[in-house]
């Protein structure tokens, strides 16, 4: 009798399974259900895996003896994988009910994605046949398969469906061989893995909204669950404004930046970037001034590597230009001792939360400076973790305004003392760059997850890893103490340059690369990786020494 070859499956290193032939990834899976469960956290499935280290999708056949990390569905890169899914489904369906058009989905917008039709506006009840066909596309349960052609074969694909921004593409894609997933005759580029099947897509949810839709997408810790979506008017128009004006530019992906860079034109896309965020600090800065004399304190909030420090330099700037003497505070320096500071899950102080400054101090402070009074400032000393005297006394008179700088800058609480009319909120955050084609967008915080890569290794001693393990616990306060602030927003400044990824790209993809692949962080480093593979390296030689960017890659003529 022959002997049985016994294929050995060893999930996250600790449970060992055994099959007699070759399976899928997926089947593995199904057949070890409960197992695979206790795997993941409460309220996700896998849709992605590691294979020995190197990330694949669920229909990864198996031949030989492996180890099996999941992806989960709540992990960030699975949060990636699960969108693009739902993309593709949507793709699929728009392509059954209405084959005249195309749809792009172009950016986030609070935890669902927003789109429109190429050269079409859509009624409500387009969106309604588009939906349906989706759930009815997800109740048959269909194979989301891959197949790996070379490029000449994918540029023939994707000629016949006239897919300018695919065709475009294919130059640049840093592959000889391009991943393609399909359902029958419907193929779509995706450098993420998809889920195996339509099924794993359930929850969601399709509505108009002018001049496009609002695809809502699962919770993102029960995928069973809808996301709750929240209009944040202030927040579309800072997207569409910028999507606008980049369309102005001829930039409408990655594609027509690596063409521009190419043709040696980049100079000029830069030199309008940057005079745009000037215009804008200027307008901010006349804004204040329309509002004087009733006006004292100008907050600035937003997200981790935001950019927010240049941004209140510049602005500062252009406050004086106005002449006005600006006084900056930064609620840093209000930052408790440690033996006062709560601890995360993790065990360490949570920073992020607003209770870790001291409030009362620093809302006295603010009532004695609008009452005519002088203080000293303090200065948090971050290596002994303790306030210390600064020697810094301010006080302000007509020609004063107070300006403010914190990720929690916009909490009111911060500011309970300043009646709202003598306040004016500022909320600054990198909102959207270049997608690279019309279905695998850029996710909006990546360019704040790569720019902190970069600055915490050249200024703060920190690893890739260190970046990439902290960013969830980020994310995390993020969401619970930072963003719902931005509603409170008079103005919200976008820090994104049209140009910053194929700059970040030089300084990124060394420290990205050096990361083992049996790391748990190393499905998000390949992710950007991924990304900045599709961008053209552009030398940070024309990068103005005032830019946003030169905070995280060096070379500011302004002090931090």
């Amino acid at each position: 009798m022959e002997d049985l070859t016994v294929i050995n499956v060893e999930l996250r290193g600790a449970i060992k399974l055994s099959f007699e032939n070759p399976l899928t990834v997926k089947e593995v899976i199904d057949s070890n259900a409960d197992i695979c469960c206790k795997l993941l956290n409460n309220g996700e499935i896998p849709v992605a895996v590691k294979v020995n280290g190197e990330i694949a999708d669920l229909n990864f056949l198996i031949n030989d003896d492996v180890r099996l990390d999941f992806i989960g569905s709540s992990s960030n890169y699975g949060r990636r994988v699960l969108e693009r899914s739902f993309i593709f489904l949507l793709n699929f369906a728009v392509s059954q009910v209405m084959p005249e058009y195309k749809a792009i989905v172009e950016h986030s917008y609070h935890k669902s994605l927003y789109g429109r039709f190429r050269n079409y506006v859509p009624k409500a009840e387009d969106l309604d046949k588009v939906k349906e066909k989706m759930k009815e596309i997800v109740e048959k349960d269909l194979p989301i398969e891959r197949e790996y052609v070379n490029k000449e074969e994918a540029l023939k694909i994707f000629e016949e469906r006239n897919d300018e921004d695919k065709i475009r593409l294919l130059k640049y894609i840093p592959y000889s061989q391009v991943p393609l997933y399909y359902i029958g005759d419907h193929f779509e580029y995706s450098f993420l893995p998809l889920v195996p099947s339509t099924s794993y897509l359930k929850t969601f949810d399709l509505k108009i909204y002018q001049p496009g839709f609002i695809l809502i997408l699962p919770d993102e810790k029960d995928i069973n669950k809808l996301s709750e979506f929240k209009e944040i008017v202030k927040l579309f128009q800072a997207f569409y404004e910028y999507k606008n004006w980049i369309e102005i530019l001829g930039l409408v992906d990655v594609s027509s930046l690596n063409e521009t860079i190419e043709k040696g034109e980049v100079s000029e896309v830069i030199k309008v970037a940057e005079a745009l965020h000037e215009k804008k600090i200027a307008q901010i800065a006349d804004e204040i001034c329309s509002k004087l004399p009733d006006l004292k304190l100008v907050l600035i909030a937003g997200p981790s590597s935001a950019g927010k420090t240049t941004f209140s330099k510049r602005l500062q700037i252009q406050l004086k230009v106005n002449g006005l003497n600006p006084i900056v505070i930064e609620t840093d320096d209000y930052f408790l001792p440690p033996e006062y500071i709560a601890r995360d899950e993790f065990g360490n102080y949570d920073f992020d939360n607003p209770n870790a400054l001291d409030i009362p101090l620093l809302n006295e402070h603010l009532n004695i400076l609008m009452n005519g009074g002088e203080v000293e400032l303090p200065h948090y000393n971050f290596q002994k973790r303790r306030r210390e005297n600064s020697g810094k006394v301010v006080k302000i008179d007509n020609r004063s305004i107070i300006v403010m700088e914190g990720i929690h800058a916009l909490n009111p609480d911060l500011t309970t003392l300043v009646p709202g009319y003598m306040k004016y909120h500022i909320f600054v955050s990198a909102l959207t760059h270049l997608n690279i084609d019309n279905q695998n967008r850029v996710p909006t915080t990546d360019s704040r997850l790569i720019r902190r890569i970069v600055r915490d290794s050249i200024f703060r001693g920190y690893g890739a890893i260190d970046s990439i393990r902290q960013w969830p616990s980020v994310r995390r306060a993020e969401d619970l103490y930072i963003f719902p602030t931005q509603e409170r927003a008079d103005v919200m400044f976008n820090s994104a340059l049209v140009y910053e990824f194929s700059v970040l790209k030089l300084f990124a993809e060394p420290m990205l690369k050096v990361l083992p692949s049996h790391y748990p962080e190393y499905p998000e480093a390949k992710r950007l990786l991924d990304i900045l593979s599709h961008f053209l390296p552009l030398s940070p030689t024309e990068v103005p020494m005032t830019s946003i960017l030169r905070e995280f890659i060096g070379g500011s003529s302004f002090t931090y």
